[in-house]
């Protein structure tokens, strides 16, 4: 029996795999273990979206003890293999869900067959060291049709493609049966779901909604060009099992940059549908992906971006200094931003989305959310969170974990917000006057 480590960086999809990828390892009998100096194995899941993240993955794919193994898979191995020529098998990431047959078969380990599927769909073990027991991450999406001049994912992940939907209800069915409370739906493009099925993302919401016990269902985001208004009667249909969360990446509020980056649609679209989301579903949470310091970006530009972000006001957002990566057309273009002007940029642009998820939280004080309670933080306090992506803190004793319950946000103290939950006090009395 083998010990196996894993190390996932950048997106939930990520993640996602790699849940998968342990699970598998399970099946065939070997361990997952949170420590990679004990590992016989390493799997890094590699990441390349910044040069930040790439260097994380350089550093992930180092050996921690003698005659550990490391197998590199993601993004970053995709297009630089070159930068892991040390490690001991690199797995394409269109061989990706074959990872645990290959390095079985590589090492001569007990497990492989020929043949054998190691990607579970019925029966799952959950994985603690990535799921954190109450909330899985489910993929149903790989690859992107598109090709933004910042990106490297369709090089590095390929066309667009769906999972067969009967395999995703299976597996979010078993998670259900097994205790997960919530399930987020990932994918690189996931609102581009069923284009090659002759469906869509809202019919697999509800197919998932009507066919599984899940009690909490999330997608990780949409694409601003793949959102369409019919799904939003789901949400109202389902209620609380649908979060009210939608992440729908921005990148620039200056339709020159949006051009620039070949983004397929235009800021005044993108408003349209934010002011639609939020007059549907009350309470919505509209969280963003930003760059700032694009190349060409003018100081113009970068204050009508601000000025885009300040009236979307969004309850949350990921802000990323342009990082140039070689292969993308962007990395060649003219008027590379100074590091210290997209600093500047960064730190505006944080204050403004910093302002305004403040606000939104401060909107929710005094309501009665439900909160997936998940863990104790290091200094032994609960957090959760709820359906619109707050993340909520509570004294130990005051909520099980791995239970979802209505609690009240109370304050605000330093960047945690705080909330106690509601005691069922049973049925009011009805008023006969």
């Amino acid at each position: 029996m083998a010990k196996v480590y894993f190390k996932v960086l950048g997106c939930r999809l990520n993640q996602a795999e790699a849940e998968r990828m342990a699970q598998g390892f399970i099946l065939a009998g070997h361990e997952v273990v949170n420590d990679p100096t004990q590992a016989d194995i390493c799997v890094v899941n590699t990441c390349t979206v910044t040069r930040s993240a790439a260097a994380k993955s350089r550093r992930a794919a180092k050996r921690r003890r003698p005659h550990q193994k490391v197998v590199v898979t993601g993004c970053h191995s995709e297009v630089r293999p070159q930068e892991f020529r040390q490690a001991d098998l690199i797995v394409p990431n269109a061989e990706k869900e074959n990872l645990v047959a290959l390095t079985l078969e590589r090492f001569g380990l007990d497990g492989y067959a020929l043949g054998m599927d190691y990607r579970p769909v019925g029966r799952l073990h959950l994985y603690p060291l990535v799921l954190d027991h109450t909330r899985a991450f489910v993929k149903i999406q790989d690859g992107c049709n598109f090709r933004c001049t910042f990106c490297l994912t369709t090089i590095a992940r390929g066309p667009s493609r769906s999972r067969p939907a009967e395999e995703i209800i299976a597996e979010v069915q078993a998670l259900a049966e097994q205790g997960c409370q919530e399930v987020v739906l990932t994918g690189v493009q996931a609102g581009s779901y069923g284009h090659d099925l002759d469906t869509d993302v809202g019919w697999l919401l509800e197919q998932l909604l009507t066919r599984t016990d899940i009690p909490r269902l999330r997608l990780s985001s949409l694409e601003p060009w793949s959102f369409k208004v019919e799904w939003l009667e789901l949400w109202a249909r389902f209620g609380e099992r649908l979060c009210r969360h939608f992440h729908m990446s921005l990148q620039s509020g200056s339709n020159t940059v949006l051009r620039r980056m070949r983004r397929v649609y235009r800021a005044e679209e993108y408003a349209e549908k934010v002011t639609t989301i939020r007059a549907a579903v009350p309470g919505v949470a509209i969280t963003t992906d930003i760059i700032v310091g694009f190349p060409g970006e003018t100081e113009e530009e970068h204050r009508e971006s601000l000025a885009f972000v300040r009236e979307m006001a969004f309850a949350g957002a990921h802000i990323f200094p342009f990082s140039p990566r070689p292969g993308t057309e962007a990395a060649t273009m003219p008027n590379q931003v100074p590091p210290e002007v997209k600093r500047r940029r960064y730190e505006e642009m944080k204050a403004v989305t910093d302002a305004s998820a403040a606000a939104f939280q401060q909107a929710m004080l005094g309501q009665v959310l439900p909160v997936l309670w998940e863990q104790r933080e290091a200094d032994g306090v609960l957090s959760g969170l709820t359906d619109n992506y707050i993340r909520v803190h509570a004294p130990v004793g005051a909520a099980r974990p791995n239970t979802v319950t209505p609690t009240r946000l109370t304050h605000v103290e330093g960047e945690r917000v705080w909330g106690l939950p509601v005691v069922d006090e049973g049925p009011r009395p009805v008023s006969l006057t």
